[in-house]
């Protein structure tokens, strides 16, 4: 159960550790535990697949 929320700047996630990407689990963006939930925060400057932001 992963919910996305897109701001100005980028999407915040909330995900189980389960669901976390390896990126993430890297902690190559930000990433905070508030216990069993990981809250992650991916500006639009990485994209999670790797691709370019869209416009």
């Amino acid at each position: 159960m992963t919910i996305r929320i897109r701001l100005p700047g980028g999407t915040l996630k909330i995900k189980t550790k389960d669901e976390l990407r390896r990126r993430e689990q890297k902690r190559e963006v930000p990433v905070w535990q508030v216990g069993n939930y990981f809250i992650v925060w991916w500006p639009s400057s990485m994209s999670p697949s790797g691709r370019p932001p869209k416009r």
